[in-house]
């Protein structure tokens, strides 16, 4: 896998432009590896009756959730997110770009790979289930190697958004994050002061939305400016400890099993105040390690990183499935009680043996991620309408994989055919809009600086 992916980071490490704002990247690799090693740590497996149980850590040692403080990152990849598409979008303007040409390239770059994603696992979970395998077992399967897809409706759906919210931006700067953050604390007030469920949901979109526009903050320099970082790390961390002692939140910002109130499902005020620390102490941290990122061993692994992140994060509950039944249901790893001593002993064990099947799966599923050039092509041939239309479609799919059975439904062989109906028929509308979502290739001495901010890595869209 190194021999030909290792000499590929090589040369684009050493072709990296001076002007490169590093720590972006620094961070998406960062969040990605902890994104990856939580989920590895946080699920928990025993074997009852014969039968592959799944569980999770914080139901098991309650003491666990005072980690989530650090393990739960969503909030890096939206605000870099934030940055690398307020790049993408200027080089593509200041080329005389138009949006659904830009739109069908940066939704390309994700559903390239988590097409070949969904269909290589609704096909596993079909053929299991036609060959007879237990059905709790394919169920569980199922469920849990899909159990990251939310993120990607999510952010499929900034990126629509993405244009008309830098423009918003820059018209009022900072003032669109205080508002909407405003709102949040509205939500949650009508959510949980007065009991009306439904209107959570619109923290899907505020919460998220207020961290990708602080990454428009980042790179217009407004957000670097002191004291704003360490305001922004010290009072996000001062809310967050109010509103899990004070208030009532609770202390896990990951979602416990069985818990009645969670902070993530709909994402909640605490977990935004968790997410403006986590961005202030970040910022903080910018300055002493983009010198370090200048060592070239280092840029290199953080190139090399990136260049898989969006196979990390799509396959990475695999190799979770494929240990499980190899390990635990032949008895072949020892079996300790959940959150015990002896079960976190056995932890290294584990994380070591899934990072080499990941490794593995990564190398494999190379060919289905072919990312065109960093910049997407000038014109669209076809209909922004449509291509909109079919990325919320494609969001609509990739919900109903993640709230529903994962990649098992109740169609013909257990097909989940409310998802895969709605990802194939967005598939079809992107196709429409104009040229599907391939995005274009790009031209010799066409990429610009912003372009070179997101142009490598797949998971920066």
């Amino acid at each position: 896998m190194w021999a030909g992916g290792g000499r590929a980071a090589e040369r684009v490490a050493a072709a990296t432009p001076g002007a490169r704002e590093r720590y972006v990247d620094l961070l998406r690799a960062v969040a990605i590896l902890i994104v990856v090693v939580g989920h590895w740590l946080a699920v928990t497996l025993t074997v009852r009756d014969g039968r592959l149980i799944g569980g999770h850590v914080l139901a098991a040692a309650p003491w666990t959730h005072w980690l989530t403080w650090v393990v739960q990152v969503m909030a890096l990849f939206f605000v870099v997110g934030g940055y690398a598409n307020a790049a993408s979008w200027d080089a593509h303007r200041d080329r005389g770009g138009r949006y659904t040409a830009w739109l069908l390239h940066r939704a390309g770059r994700l559903l390239r790979p988590t097409t070949a994603f969904v269909a290589v696992g609704v096909a596993a979970a079909a053929a299991a289930r036609l060959a007879g395998a237990d059905p709790g077992l394919v169920a569980t399967a199922a469920w849990l190697a899909p159990i990251a897809l939310w993120f990607l409706a999510v952010y499929l759906a900034v990126i629509v958004a993405a244009p008309a919210l830098l423009g918003l931006h820059r018209r009022h700067g900072l003032a669109v994050i205080a508002a909407a953050t405003v709102a949040v604390v509205l939500v949650d007030v009508l959510r949980l002061g007065y009991g009306v469920p439904l209107v959570g949901l619109l923290n899907w979109a505020l919460v998220w939305g207020v961290l990708h526009q602080l990454g428009y903050a980042w790179r217009d320099g407004t957000l670097t400016r002191r004291p704003l970082p360490a305001v922004l790390g010290g009072g996000g961390l001062a809310v967050l400890v109010a509103l899990v002692t004070v208030g009532p939140y609770p202390v896990s910002m990951v979602g416990v099993p069985g818990a009645t109130l969670q902070n993530s499902g709909p994402p909640s005020l605490a977990l935004l105040a968790l997410s403006f620390a986590q961005t202030g102490v970040a910022l903080l941290l910018r300055r002493p390690l983009t010198g370090w990122l200048q060592r070239p061993r280092v840029w290199l692994v953080v190139v090399a990183v990136n260049r898989v992140a969006m196979r990390l994060y799509l396959w990475h509950m695999v190799p979770v499935v494929i240990a499980a039944l190899a390990l635990y249901t032949t008895g072949l790893l020892p079996r300790a009680p959940a959150g015990s001593a002896a079960w976190f002993a056995l932890r290294p064990l584990w994380v070591a043996g899934l990072a080499a099947l990941l490794a593995l799966i990564v190398a494999l599923v190379a060919r289905f991620e072919r990312p065109p050039g960093a910049t997407p092509p000038i014109a669209g041939r076809g209909s922004a309408a449509l291509a909109v239309a079919g990325c919320a479609a494609v969001c609509t799919g990739i919900a109903a994989f993640s709230l529903g059975g994962g990649f098992q439904g109740g169609g013909p062989a257990g097909l989940p055919l409310t998802g895969l109906s709605a990802y194939v028929g967005g598939l079809v509308l992107l196709r429409l809009a104009g040229g599907g979502f391939s995005g274009g290739r790009s031209h010799a001495g066409s990429r610009g600086a912003g372009d070179e901010e997101a142009g490598w890595s797949a998971a920066s869209t």
